[in-house]
């Protein structure tokens, strides 16, 4: 605003000096006329005086003085018919100067003011208004969405294509739409938990928001992919309720809420919620019981008493070929059976070597503890992918069958899974 006012006074100035210089210079020569006026009536008073001076000495006679003093009179006449013609004006040139030097900036702003935009000189005034798009109707959104599924026919490769055409199927809740696109988005990242557990959620809500079935196939598989995946654990929690094994639930849902950002208090609330719930049903002994069955089994070493410890380091020939930023899973599975890990410890390469110990705190599930699981296997891996599942590549270490109290152990990562 204030650059305006300094710029609307250069161009007033500007545009008084065009006007003004004009009559400056009309009083500039009417005051020099008449100084010079001034010097000749001087003049010829005293050229009067020396024609007295001159008559009385007897230097001129009558004649000749009365010829003279004729003469000065006439051009003295002559002076005085031209300063009264010439005169007037200076006084007159100053007024229209001084006039025009007050009235031409006033008139200038009442006219901008009269038929200007004043409201301009807001900046809150001139901001375009912000134009509200008109939202996209169903049917523009579901053709955009045929049109991205008809590329995907060109680019069966592209996996963030398939991603974004199921959650847009999403959107428009054709589920069943939804989980054939993850399907085709996870058979390009097998082993991406997320994607695993998007499938599971979208098949789930195809089937009446049932997770019997592929569904719950899919989730376990996610967990054992990435036990820190909230999502995966969540819908794990929901498995293990809906089947009555509260305690299951409560470890899934603790689980997820350890690992929530700060940011997420309604879902950590929510989370809560269901946790309490859970335990609540729990304390009646309506399906509690078959949850805690399995981790009695083993008198001589109840649940939470269990542990085994040791020590992990990487072996110096392939300290190479690991980052320091690189996954180390430390598991524990048992010895016969499945080889879904029972217990799991996650660190990174550059804690490397460190000591262990892992318990039935960090059980994958209450009823699938250490101390329930007999003998195991211990093992330690270096994953490049993060993933927990082994691939060509990670660098491992595995001990033989050892009891669920067994402490002392020493794991070298030493071999490259083929």
């Amino acid at each position: 605003m204030s650059l305006f006012w300094i710029a609307a006074a250069l161009l007033s100035a500007l545009a008084l000096a065009f006007v003004l210089t004009p009559l400056l210079r009309v009083w500039v020569r009417a005051s020099a006329d008449i100084s010079q006026e001034a010097v000749n009536i001087g003049i010829y008073r005293d050229q009067l005086r020396e024609l007295d001076a001159d008559l009385a000495s007897g230097s001129i006679t009558g004649d000749q003085y009365a010829r003279a003093r004729a003469d000065i009179e006439s051009r003295v006449l002559e002076e005085s018919a031209r300063s009264d013609g010439a005169g007037a004006p200076p006084a007159a040139t100053r007024t229209l100067a001084a006039t025009l030097a007050l009235a031409l900036p006033v008139a200038a702003f009442s006219l901008y003011l009269a038929i200007g935009t004043p409201s301009a000189l807001d900046p809150e005034a001139v901001k375009p208004p912000v134009e509200e798009s008109d939202p996209l109707s169903a049917d523009q959104i579901a053709g955009m969405v045929e049109k991205l599924a008809a590329r995907l026919k060109e680019e069966p490769g592209n996996v963030e294509g398939w991603v974004m055409l199921a959650r847009s199927y999403g959107v428009l809740r054709r589920f069943a739409e939804a989980a054939q696109a993850y399907g085709r988005a996870s058979s390009l990242r097998p082993d991406d938990a997320q994607l695993m557990v998007d499938h599971a959620d979208a098949l789930a809500m195809a089937q009446g928001r049932s997770l019997d079935g592929e569904p719950e196939r899919l989730i376990a598989k996610a967990v054992g992919i990435d036990p820190a995946n909230v999502k995966a654990r969540l819908l794990a929690g929901t498995v293990a309720f809906e089947k009555r094994d509260f305690a299951g639930a409560v470890a899934h849902w603790r689980a997820a809420l350890d690992r929530l950002p700060p940011d997420a208090q309604e879902m950590a609330e929510s989370i809560r919620a269901s946790i309490t719930e859970a335990e609540t049903k729990a304390g009646t002994g309506s399906g509690a019981g078959r949850a805690a069955a399995p981790a009695e089994a083993p008198a001589a070493a109840p649940a939470g008493k269990s542990g085994i410890s040791g020590t992990v380091s990487l072996a110096p020939a392939l300290a190479a070929r690991a980052a320091p930023e690189d996954v180390v899973f430390i598991f524990a599975r048992a010895a016969e059976g499945p080889r879904m890990p029972v217990a799991i410890l996650r660190k990174q390469v550059k804690d490397l070597p460190l000591e262990f110990r892992l318990d039935d705190s960090m059980a994958m599930s209450p009823g699938a503890t250490l101390s329930a699981a007999g003998r195991l296997v211990v093992g330690a891996r270096v994953s490049r992918s993060g993933n927990a599942i082994p691939k060509p590549g990670d660098l491992e270490a595995l001990s033989g069958p050892v009891a669920a109290n067994a402490s002392g152990l020493t794991l070298t990562i030493d071999k490259v899974v083929q």
